[in-house]
């Protein structure tokens, strides 16, 4: 399974051996949709493994995907890994705040102002073998403090 978060809607892909097989859209904030929707997932398929996006986007969409899969790790003894949401979107510019998006530079990942808005367009891989997936499944955070 796959998890975007960062898309809206939220966008899940229930992979069979790495090979999409159907895609669901989550309407609704994270925190009202995303735990009903895996406690009926969970019950209905025998899922090994789940990936979800990490960053960078919506910081309060991540951390809440990440408490609640460490939980389910934790609980369920699922796998959890993450990807970085730029995968999902073919490296493009990604909402940050404001006019300010977050843009992916080779392998460092900064912030950059745009006055036109980007449109923000996310898909579901057919194929998760031919995606960098991590095991380092912390939210990532780019921007400081204010």
């Amino acid at each position: 399974m796959l998890i975007n978060t960062i898309s809206n809607p939220m966008q899940i892909g229930l992979y069979n051996k790495s090979v999409l097989e159907k895609v669901y859209f989550l309407e609704g904030k994270t925190s009202e949709v995303l735990l009903p929707f895996l406690e009926k997932i969970l019950q209905q398929f025998p899922i090994e493994t789940i990936i979800y996006t990490n960053g960078p986007g919506s910081y309060m969409a991540t951390k809440i995907a990440y408490v609640l899969l460490k939980t389910i790790q934790i609980v369920k003894e699922i796998e959890i890994k993450a990807i970085d949401a730029f995968t999902l979107n073919n490296n493009k510019p990604i909402k940050a705040l404001g006019k300010l998006y977050f843009v992916k530079e080779k392998e460092n990942i900064i912030t950059k102002r745009f006055d036109k808005a980007i449109e923000q367009t996310f898909f579901m891989p057919k194929d998760l073998s031919k995606i960098k997936i991590s095991n380092k499944i912390e939210p990532q955070y780019f921007i400081g403090a204010v």
